[in-house]
């Protein structure tokens, strides 16, 4: 069912340490707007659709958002490489740091874990593709503002393309709740 590629979907190349823009992402790997919660609703919410159609679109979708997990990952990762303690403390990073050392763990930028109640399942195709809708568009509103964040051209191009994805699948669902909607689910 899924096909691991060795590389990520956009190249992940970022040269210069920054420690707050680190801190500011890590929102969209572990937020409630962020890429993992993108990930497991619509793998969740994926059984409950009335046909293959959308089973498959959700699924395409949710497993490209684990691709987003890794970029992200890898973008704090480069972000914050070669750090020092004093470094993470300075940029705000040591309760983060105290509990995960260097790791990469799913929070919001306040370091608020992840939960899965950043998502819904209800069961009924079209509430949740609306939900799918809006989740996407809460997505695409974080990477401006991350976009805006920053002056590093090689973090603002790697968010540019999360931001146009989260368009494409805004308009991927907004078909699937149309194409529904006309069959009468």
């Amino acid at each position: 069912m899924f096909k691991y590629i060795k590389h990520t979907n956009y190249p992940v190349n970022i040269k210069k340490k920054d420690l707050k823009m680190a801190k500011y992402l890590i929102t969209q790997f572990g937020g409630p707007n962020g890429e993992l919660a993108a990930a497991m609703r619509y793998f969740s919410q994926k059984f409950n659709m009335p046909d293959d159609y959308g089973k498959a679109l959700l699924n395409d979708i949710a497993t490209e958002e684990l691709g987003h997990c890794e970029m992200i990952a890898s973008m704090v990762c480069e972000l914050t490489k070669n750090a020092t303690v004093k470094e993470m403390e300075e940029a705000g990073l040591s309760s983060m740091f105290t509990e995960h050392g260097k790791g990469v763990y799913p929070t919001d930028a306040n370091g608020v874990p992840f939960t899965v109640s950043y998502f819904a399942v209800t069961g009924d195709a079209l509430a949740d593709i609306m939900e799918d809708m809006a989740a996407e568009q809460k997505a695409r509103a974080v990477y401006e503002n991350l976009i805006t964040l920053t002056d590093d051209e090689d973090v603002k191009r790697i968010l540019l393309f999360l931001r146009q994805r989260e368009i494409v699948h805004y308009n991927r669902f907004k078909e699937l709740f149309l194409y529904y909607k006309k069959k009468g689910y």
